[in-house]
């Protein structure tokens, strides 16, 4: 599979790393951090360095119970870091669920929308459609991030996260969006349980058979991690590399990480072991 974007095809060949650059101050596990353009610059260039293949820029907390974020601040946090960063000469990916960031970002040089809203706002489907080789990624969120977690999904997760998916991607390929611009994301921690999360996970090759389309993990130092383990945020390392590990071994084309640098570590040990296999 190639995985279609602004300037870029994406082999997946292999298994994708995408790092996380927030530009938030409030980020449930390193908000504050790279809020100012150079400080985030000095961020993706450190991911790069580390052996990142795509870099996602948020400036909206999706955390459970954050703030919506006004526009003007989204825009004015993420835009001057999309131009810096666009002579890296690597995918761009854009976290956001607002149109008119999508529109501002991609007209920047970004070459993905990350939407966990999955294009379901006023006119983000229209955004995207409107820039005809961006790639996109859609994600399954239950109610919304400040409400997602008071009243979590009920029922038979997998197939409603399938059904879900699978229809907000068909709604893209009736507007003439390409297939292969598309990938999907189950929403780890979105409004799902630890049990409904782990139940994605072990049941993610079966989600790959039935849609046909690349995925996308998003494991990285989220709180279900945390309830297995009892570990703090900042000592989940080495339970979101194990994670991510699963999930590519389940079939997770992008691994979405905050750890760079070992979760590609970790992959070469995983390729090295495949490439023994009889």
């Amino acid at each position: 599979m190639a995985w279609q974007t602004s300037r870029f095809l994406i082999d997946l060949s292999r298994p994708q790393v995408m790092g996380i650059v927030n530009v938030t101050p409030d980020s449930f596990s390193d908000g504050g951090s790279y809020e100012s353009t150079s400080a985030a610059l000095a961020h993706c260039e450190a991911l790069l360095e580390q052996g990142a293949d795509i870099l996602d820029i948020g400036g909206e907390s999706t955390r459970p119970g954050s703030p919506a974020v006004p526009l003007d601040v989204e825009l004015a946090r993420v835009i001057p870091v999309v131009r810096a960063a666009h002579a890296l000469g690597v995918p761009l990916s854009v976290d956001t669920y607002k149109p008119e960031v999508m529109r501002a970002a991609l007209d920047a040089g970004a070459d993905v929308i990350n939407d966990i809203w999955a294009l379901r706002q006023p006119g983000a489907r229209e955004a995207v459609a409107g820039h005809p080789n961006c790639g996109v990624c859609l994600m399954h969120m239950h109610r919304d991030p400040q409400t997602m977690q008071q009243q979590t999904m009920t029922g038979e997760v997998v197939e409603e996260v399938w059904a879900f998916l699978r229809e907000e991607a068909g709604r893209l390929l009736e507007m003439g969006i390409e297939q292969n611009r598309i990938v999907l994301d189950a929403g780890i921690g979105f409004g799902k349980t630890v049990e409904q999360n782990f139940a994605l996970l072990a049941n993610q090759d079966k989600l790959l058979r039935l849609s046909g389309y690349p995925w996308l993990a998003g494991w990285s130092r989220k709180s279900s991690l945390g309830a297995v383990t009892g570990l703090p945020v900042d000592q989940r390392l080495g339970v979101s590399v194990a994670a991510a590990l699963l999930s590519v071994e389940k079939g997770a084309a992008v691994v979405r990480v905050h750890d760079v640098r070992d979760t590609v570590a970790a992959l070469k040990v995983l390729d090295a072991m495949r490439g023994q296999e009889s």
